[in-house]
């Protein structure tokens, strides 16, 4: 079976079409629908061995965006598949499932509705990934679907872990409580960093950080999720890009006492003006910050110290809420990339018996490696992610 994964975002389509039907799942193509709804839109089809199509034009929106990916995956000169026939099923990336998803889901109206619900949860995430899934019914109408929920993996998490000290009757009226987030990569690299350090997934105490302009790290007991960084919202737990993490909510009402910012502007500069970007106040891309930290200037140093000694906060955090840590995994754009920071957590770990391989380490970007030494009581490892092939294994598992 072959599936058709899609990650709608906003203005965007990310798509990869994997074959299911071997003993190994197979990448036959992937690519990007971007600026939707913009005047100039671009397809992106990429093949290993060949070049990349590519085509620029208007894109209306994502049914549109999506009728450009059917037709240049069956084009009979650039495409991947002869007809639609070979697309057994699509599988969605979809942000917020609520406490309603413990586990992807074939999509139904019932499983719609409950998308639909989490609207307020995830406002620009969960309409979009709806959009995807409405298009491909109107486009392919007898072709299954799946609902693949970045929330599912962390419904494991324990009611002393994912609820707030708020009045109780918040949370019964509203649901307010931590959800998490990344659950798809946080599975996916704790069951492949378990097999590369030969450890039993069901038997283990793993970290799992995945960072980059958005991050989250997450405690997986016996290969379960207990606790993780991020919460009801993805604005907690980690200094990211631009959101601030974990900060004092009095500062929050002070700051916006003192700057007469209403709830709109007050959550805008939570989520867009601040981590990395609010103290270097030059970018929110951790390669320009690690750049210009090199190159002396003071304020990038500060936010990469700030962004690195959080990353350490969770670490320590989750092995005394395990008892103990069996393996740190650091994946997604800046942990599989960016050595420096992976070097800065690592040496301080000391006490919970790390010993770092810096040769390993250093200069290692995108490749599965454990970066800890033989002798290391802890194992430490850069796993890459791959969170369309997780939606894949699922959407194949519940469509066959």
């Amino acid at each position: 079976m072959k599936i058709l994964v899609l990650n709608c975002g906003s203005s965007s389509i990310k798509y990869q079409v994997i074959d299911m039907g071997s003993s190994e799942p197979g990448l036959l193509g992937k690519g990007i629908v971007d600026r939707v709804g913009l005047p100039e839109g671009e397809i992106v089809l990429k093949v290993k061995g060949r070049d990349n199509y590519t085509r620029t034009l208007p894109i209306a929106d994502h049914k549109a965006g999506i009728a450009l990916i059917i037709e240049a995956i069956t084009h009979p000169e650039h495409g991947i598949v002869e007809s639609l026939a070979e697309i057994g099923a699509v599988g969605h990336r979809v942000a917020h499932g609520g406490s309603y998803f413990a586990d992807s889901a074939l999509v139904t109206p019932d499983v719609v509705e409950k998308i639909k619900a989490c609207f307020e949860l995830a406002p620009l995430h969960n309409p979009a990934n709806l959009q995807g899934i409405l298009s491909i019914a109107e486009l392919l109408p007898s072709t299954p679907q799946v609902a693949a929920f970045d929330t599912s993996f962390h419904q494991t998490i324990p009611a002393e872990n994912y609820l707030y000290a708020l009045p109780y009757k918040y949370y019964e009226k509203y649901g307010v409580r931590k959800f998490g987030f990344h659950g798809t990569s946080h599975k996916f690299v704790a069951e492949k960093g378990a097999k590369m350090a030969g450890l039993d997934i069901a038997d283990s105490k793993i970290i799992t950080c995945h960072i980059g302009n958005g991050g989250s790290i997450t405690a997986v007991l016996n290969g379960r999720s207990i606790d993780t960084s991020m919460g009801f919202t993805p604005v907690d737990g980690l200094i990211m890009g631009t959101r601030t993490g974990l900060v004092d909510p009095g500062a929050l009402i002070f700051v916006a006492k003192k700057e007469g910012l209403d709830y709109d502007a007050l959550a805008s500069m939570m989520n867009k003006e601040s981590g990395v970007l609010g103290v270097s106040e030059m970018s929110s891309d951790m390669r320009d910050i690690v750049g210009a930290a090199e190159a002396g200037n003071e304020r990038a140093k500060l936010a990469l110290a700030m962004y690195d000694n959080r990353v350490k906060h969770f670490v320590g955090a989750y092995a005394a809420l395990m008892g103990g840590v069996d393996m740190i995994i650091f994946t997604g754009g800046v942990g599989e990339n960016q050595w420096q920071t992976r070097r800065s957590v690592c040496e301080s770990l000391g006490y919970m018996g790390v010993e770092f391989d810096v040769e390993a380490n250093d200069g290692l970007r995108s490749q599965d490696r454990i970066i800890s030494k033989p002798s290391s009581r802890v194992a430490v490892a850069v796993v890459t992610t791959d969170e369309e092939l997780v939606i894949a294994k699922d959407t194949y598992r519940l469509a066959k």
